[in-house]
């Protein structure tokens, strides 16, 4: 075949003669292969087996073409069944979605308009696993990720291979635990596991511990500026000073701007600043100090008494020990001490003063009682006799 020799790239387009060259037949239909499969990807195979494999067994089309098997196929091909049928699987999917004609539109040897090379991968797994459920949604989230649904699907087959890039790569660790953290919202199960193993493990179990500190105290400076109150020390709200809420903002400013692994050291400083000036606030006010001191007299004594009513002395001969008994009588006379205490600082009730006597009325007179009409003792003795 002779065809058209291109011009070289470094040469000024115009400037050299075409060049009429004879090229080997062979090289001419590589070529046509390769230009086919540059635009078009695996779908130009696909197409190859879509038009004539039948899975289970031929069938004679239309024209008369026979269809083969998908185990007669790969004999022919040379390659195995399954890779055929991946191949079939991947079309199937496509004809599902309108993208390509299906099965019965296709006769061997007939061609269609293929659609472009970077579909061809959202159809297309070159795994078994991949043509099962597990393997479709793994490869709906490697697509919706924007990576090779391959790619995942190998690390979801060999989870051995996946263990040792976390425990060699920081990298490879950071991001399976930011897919964990996403997991684990609709994934009651792992939820619970991931929460036995925290209990089980008593470096973990500080470690949230002391995160949980600190997510609670940078949670008490925000609030402090959001809701422009404090609690004091004794449980009360009071309205927060304006120096208070500017110290807070500060403080989250700073705690903002540090790395996470020194925001529980910023926190724990920036809740102390605000206990501070909260107490000093309830110091300078004797109304604030008075109310604050009761609010914690009244909870020590609440928490005494929860802690008495939830005894129970059925089993008072088992648990009896003369330590415990003693420390009961030493307690009983704080108890007796602490009541006199406050009888005695009771305010003292003003005394109810007597009632004035009621004067006696005079006598009224016989004749008047009778003709005013009165019913008296006087008249009813008189009326008898």
């Amino acid at each position: 075949m002779t065809i058209a020799a291109a011009e070289p790239e470094n040469e000024v387009p115009g400037v050299a003669e075409v060049s009429e060259v004879s090229v080997d037949d062979a090289v001419v239909r590589d070529a046509e292969d390769f230009g086919a499969y540059a635009k078009t990807g695996g779908w130009a195979f696909g197409l190859k087996v879509a038009r004539s494999v039948l899975p289970g067994g031929g069938a004679v089309a239309e024209d008369g073409s026979r269809k083969v098997s998908a185990k007669e196929f790969a004999r022919i091909a040379g390659c195995s069944p399954e890779r055929v049928l991946r191949y079939w699987r991947a079309w199937d999917r496509a004809a599902d979605d309108g993208l390509v004609p299906v099965f019965e539109q296709l006769t061997p040897g007939g061609e269609v308009e293929l659609p472009d090379a970077d579909v061809w991968l959202s159809y297309y797994t070159s795994r078994s696993s991949g043509d099962s459920p597990r393997g479709h949604a793994i490869a709906a989230v490697a697509e919706a990720e924007g990576i090779r649904p391959t790619k995942a699907l190998e690390v979801a087959e060999n989870p051995t291979a996946l263990r040792a890039a976390i425990l060699a790569d920081p990298g490879t660790a950071q991001a399976a635990r930011h897919a964990l953290m996403d997991r684990l919202e609709d994934d009651p199960n792992l939820r619970q596991e991931l929460a036995r193993d925290i209990a089980h493990a008593d470096e973990l179990k500080k470690a949230v511990g002391a995160e949980s500190k600190t997510a609670g105290q940078v949670e008490y400076v925000r609030g402090v500026i959001d809701s422009g109150e404090v609690k004091t020390a004794g449980g009360q709200k009071i309205p927060a000073p304006e120096a208070v809420v500017a110290e807070a903002r500060q403080h989250l400013t700073l705690i903002e701007d540090v790395d996470d692994a020194e925001a529980g050291e910023y926190a724990d400083d920036a809740h102390k600043a605000l206990q501070a000036l909260v107490a000093e606030t309830v110091e300078n006010d004797p109304q604030l100090r008075a109310h604050e001191r009761r609010a914690r007299f009244q909870s020590k004594v609440a928490k005494a008494a929860k802690a008495f009513e939830e005894l129970t002395l059925d089993d008072a001969a088992e648990v009896y020990e003369e330590e415990m008994l003693e420390q009961l009588e030493t307690l009983r006379a704080a108890i007796t001490a602490c009541i006199e205490e406050l009888r005695g600082a009771a305010p003292v009730a003003e005394p109810v003063s007597e009632a004035a006597p009621v004067p006696e009325q005079a006598p009224v007179p016989e004749q008047a009682q009778q003709e005013d009409g009165y019913w008296t003792p006087d008249t009813a003795a008189t009326t008898t006799a």
